[in-house]
């Protein structure tokens, strides 16, 4: 298990068209713990505070993370969870007779003076961004291209100011809860303690939405 550390407190508001540090508010100690197939990047209150220690693309990345950083309650969290796919059209193991559709899967809990206060749930707003390949027939391909035979795929950008308080989530979907079964954790998510409140958690497709937004308010 990753532990990384962050001093720097989280707690913005906007004066003056400038950034400034939220009087308002004594930043709390927060741990934040995750774990997801395959790489996520965490933001608070607008701030980025981490990502996964080991490279997006690098198969079969199962790590769970510690993160500890300070943040004023209630704090608001985006995070970005990506699945591994070697290019564009979603899929991983291309050329090999194990080239498939991938599938992802996430949690997360945010605890402060040993209790945890809010954690990964059906609760959260999530956004897809990343949807490929639409027609399952792309991973039967020889020579998987996006936009090319069944190898089509919906993508966008991300919104702009996502990961802010301020953003208006309320046209996202809620977030799927998975059953273990479904998403099949390993390699660090046993080493973590879950509270009964935390869930795995992704959009409806775990094989083709390949890069999902999700945020919530936690501490309120």
């Amino acid at each position: 298990m990753t532990r990384k550390s962050f001093s720097k407190p989280l707690g913005f508001v906007l004066a003056g068209g400038l950034a400034c540090a939220a009087l308002s508010a004594a930043a709390e100690d927060i741990t934040a713990e995750i774990w997801v197939d395959n790489w996520f990047a965490l933001h608070v209150n607008g701030e980025k505070v981490g990502e996964d220690s080991v490279a997006y693309k690098t198969e079969r990345s199962f790590n769970a993370e510690t993160l500890r950083f300070q943040a004023a309650l209630p704090m608001t969290v985006a995070v970005e969870l990506r699945d591994f796919m070697e290019n564009d059209t979603g899929l991983e193991y291309i050329g090999s007779r194990k080239q498939q559709m991938g599938d992802g899967g996430a949690i997360l809990q945010f605890s402060a003076n040993g209790k945890v206060i809010g954690a990964s749930s059906a609760d959260w707003k999530c956004e897809v961004i990343h949807h490929a390949p639409v027609q399952s027939a792309c991973a039967k391909s020889s020579n998987p291209q996006i936009g090319v035979g069944a190898c089509a795929g919906t993508i966008s950008a991300a919104p702009a100011g996502w990961t802010e308080p301020g953003f208006d989530d309320s046209g996202w979907a809620n977030a799927i809860e998975q059953s273990e079964q479904a998403v099949r954790p390993k390699d660090g998510y046993d080493r973590i303690s879950w509270d009964d409140a935390a869930h795995l958690i992704w959009s409806a497709d775990l094989e083709r939405d390949n890069i999902v937004l999700c945020r919530a308010t936690i501490g309120n």
